[in-house]
């Protein structure tokens, strides 16, 4: 089969669309035809270098596909279904596991990062990973569902406990987390207030939903977060940007509000003012991915069409140097997806 290959870490003239070993599934695993795989940041900073990245390696977090073929203990699954493929790797067996909380399992890793992912002809992955899609998804959206649709969802709902009425500041509305939390913070009928840096993506932001946008190149985030909320700030701020926008995110906060966390696109170092956090009594919280029980409740509502995913642009998978420089310029709105 072909694939994308890292035999070296660097920019994206290292990736490699060569000939490999079509993988041979065990007999509790599927073989999916990958018919798209969306991208994410997580591929630039695999591309770069990364602890825990072993090389040769294949990355992209976000398959869909059909299947193949399936293994003997294999039920429920059959030829032929399109699917698309849970992007995350686990044990299956541990405490952590058996109560279904997958993403705090010691071997927990997202697909492509630790584990070879799905910018590739064929994958091999457990059947528990593997969910059947309707007709009405094209195999592009679905790709790009999975990764950031779970991660905002465990975001608002698992981790922030998201409620009607609530203000909420979404950081990127451009981004595949951003665009995922403003759909779901209006199904909770909150008011998103988000931010993006030129007029298409603010427009498209409020397309989505979103109820203000925020000019970040030409305004400042905490005091126009002020002036929308007559003063009060938001109850939940979305976090996923890191050092370009933290001390913006936490001004932003009202007393009694809480940042969620899950990731630093601009850097992991932030500073942190302790009196402002107690005397305000905010609340900081990590979240990191979410587990397959989110994943099937947020799929349910994709499924149902109340929450769309978002499609930029397409690439062969033998351009995939392309669409890396593409995806470090940022000028997308939505995902970019790798097709065969």
């Amino acid at each position: 089969m072909k694939a994308i290959r890292i035999h070296e870490f660097g920019g994206p003239e290292v990736l490699r669309y060569q000939d490999v070993p079509d993988p041979k599934p065990r007999n509790d695993q599927v073989l999916v035809r990958v018919r798209a795989c969306a991208m994410n940041h997580l591929d630039l900073w695999v591309r770069k270098g990364l602890p825990g990245v072993n090389l040769p390696h294949i990355p992209g977090s976000d398959a869909a596909g059909e299947i193949v073929e399936v293994g003997e203990y294999v039920t429920g699954l059959k030829p032929g279904q399109r699917v698309l493929i849970a992007p995350m790797h686990f044990c299956n067996h541990c405490a952590k596991c058996v109560a279904g909380l997958q993403n705090q399992c010691p071997e927990f890793t997202v697909l492509g990062n630790a584990v070879d992912g799905g910018d590739c002809e064929l994958m091999a992955v457990p059947a528990v990973n593997v969910i059947p899609i309707p007709d009405n998804l094209d195999f592009n959206q679905a790709a790009s569902v999975p990764l950031v649709f779970l991660t905002a969802w465990h975001m608002l709902v698992g981790r922030a406990g998201i409620r009607p009425g609530q203000t909420l500041l979404v950081l990127g509305a451009n981004s595949g987390v951003g665009i995922a939390a403003i759909q779901i913070a209006k199904l909770f009928h909150a008011r998103v207030i988000t931010t993006a840096g030129d007029e298409q993506k603010m427009q498209k932001a409020r397309e989505l939903g979103a109820d203000y946008v925020i000019n970040h190149y030409q305004q400042k985030i905490s005091e126009e977060v002020r002036r929308i909320t007559n003063k009060e700030g938001c109850d939940i701020v979305l976090e996923h940007v890191g050092a370009a926008t933290w001390e913006e995110s936490m001004k932003a906060l009202k007393p009694g509000g809480t940042l969620v966390t899950c990731g630093a696109t601009s850097g992991p170092q932030v500073g942190i003012e302790l009196r402002f956090l107690f005397t305000r009594h905010l609340s900081l919280l990590g979240s990191y991915m979410g587990t397959m029980g989110e994943l099937h409740e947020v799929l349910g509502h994709v499924f149902a069409g109340r929450l769309k995913p978002v499609v930029d642009t397409t690439f062969p998978l033998k351009e995939i140097r392309a669409a890396h420089e593409y995806m470090e310029k940022s000028q997308m709105f939505g995902k970019i997806v790798l097709t065969p």
